[in-house]
């Protein structure tokens, strides 16, 4: 019986009614979107660093991460390998190396970072070999080519066929020298790297900088992000020796790059106070809505009071009428949040002025949303919280009120 006094009562004042309904859809769709905006966001930047540098998983020497120091060294390489190949959940893993070096064309010196890659194991953790825009990615065969990010190529005026010289320090403290030809130029899309970043051989890499069998580091993929600490575990548990080196330690993509993750915080802290603003609106709006159903209907309360209706009872049914109101703006909200999160999925949102700056996270100039259940239903189920809460006062109002009083009232 309340329950249908309760849908009656939702009706009474249309036009009220539509514009509550309005403003907690609007809520929900702004919700929806945005959240969906930010997971989708969130999820092309880790994407960007885990499959252009990181990886899942690192094992590397402990301390390596903070000083790229090139006597750092995993000394036995094989062994680490062996222990990976036991996890299925890993799905793929490469060794590199990495050394700081003068990089001269016929034009301009620059300084860069040189990695040294396996050509075969290193397009099965990473993306650069889909991100060659001219010339071709390395191959087994090739010794001193090398491949340069499209900044770099563009500072030294150079191009596919050119030559590079690269000075460095070897592990020995001898000089490590050699001339490289240009044989592809990748474009990352994460300009720093694009700017310092060159990729040789593996092989050859150890042979200039005198590294032997040695490598920096060992790069994983698993199968997902969610098996990435149950791999780090047994990773852990395995871990060979370092032939009396400095002791392995494996590092997930969060501990390799702390800055992402407080980029990440950053963004979701902005939104969580926008979230809130907007929130704090829609409760107002429904305080304000039952408000005005109270003082309007206290004459009507009293006299139901009267004879015999118990105030709980009344209280019971202003609750259904909120529950009411603020089911049909959710699911208005959650229909229209979705349909809009769809279309930009599908199409992408520019960025504008904005892609330069968006780039030096390895972002695209689209942004896509990602749809998923928790941000569709995340937002609204914090706004049915909220405006419940709110519609506890004008309820308890109600649940106060004395017969004789309320009906007095004009």
């Amino acid at each position: 019986m309340e329950i249908l006094m309760a849908w009656r009562n939702v009706w009474r004042n249309p036009r009220r009614t539509i514009l509550t309904i309005i403003a907690i859809a609007f809520a929900c769709l702004l919700l929806v979107f945005m959240l969906s905006l930010q997971a989708g966001m969130y999820e092309v930047m880790i994407d960007a660093v885990v499959k252009t540098r990181t990886g899942h998983l690192q094992v590397l020497v402990d301390g390596y991460n903070d000083d790229h120091k090139i006597r750092k060294i995993v000394a036995d390489p094989t062994a680490l390998g062996r222990l990976l190949e036991k996890n299925d959940h890993v799905t793929g893993y490469t060794f590199r190396t990495n050394g700081f070096a003068l990089l001269s064309s016929e034009h301009r010196t620059y300084g860069g970072l040189i990695t040294g890659i396996d050509p075969v194991r290193e397009p099965k953790v990473s993306t650069i070999a889909d991100t060659i825009r001219k010339g071709a990615f390395l191959t087994p065969v090739d010794t001193n080519a090398a491949i340069v990010g499209k900044l770099l190529a563009k500072n030294l005026k150079i191009d596919v066929g050119d030559e590079l010289v690269v000075l460095g320090s070897a592990m020995d403290g001898s000089i490590a020298a050699s001339v490289l030809t240009i044989k592809g130029i990748f474009s990352s899309g994460m300009d720093d790297y694009d700017r310092s970043g060159i990729q040789i051989p593996l092989a050859h890499f150890q042979e200039i900088f005198s590294m032997g069998n040695a490598v920096h580091e060992a790069v994983v993929m698993c199968d997902s992000l969610w098996s990435v600490g149950d791999v780090q575990k047994a990773i852990l548990k395995g871990l060979p020796s370092n032939g009396g080196k400095n002791n392995l330690v494996s590092l997930s993509w969060d501990e390799l790059t702390p800055g992402l993750i407080q980029s990440i915080q950053m963004d979701l802290g902005s939104g969580i106070i926008f979230y809130c603003i907007l929130l704090v609106m829609v409760a107002f709006s429904i305080m304000n809505t039952f408000l005005m159903a109270v003082f309007e209907r206290t004459h009507e309360f009293g006299i139901l009071m009267a004879i015999g209706a118990n105030p709980g009872r009344l209280t019971k049914m202003l609750l259904y009428e909120s529950g009411f109101l603020t089911l049909c703006g959710i699911f208005l909200g959650i229909g229209t949040g979705c349909l809009l999160t769809l279309w930009a999925q599908h199409a992408g949102i520019p960025m504008g002025d904005a892609e330069g700056m968006l780039r030096q996270y390895g972002i695209p100039s689209l942004l896509r949303p990602k749809l998923s259940l928790v941000t569709a239903v995340a937002g609204p189920i914090v706004v049915f919280i909220i405006t419940m809460l709110t519609a506890i006062y004008p309820a308890v109002k109600v649940h106060r009120l004395k017969p004789v009083e309320a009906m007095r009232a004009v």
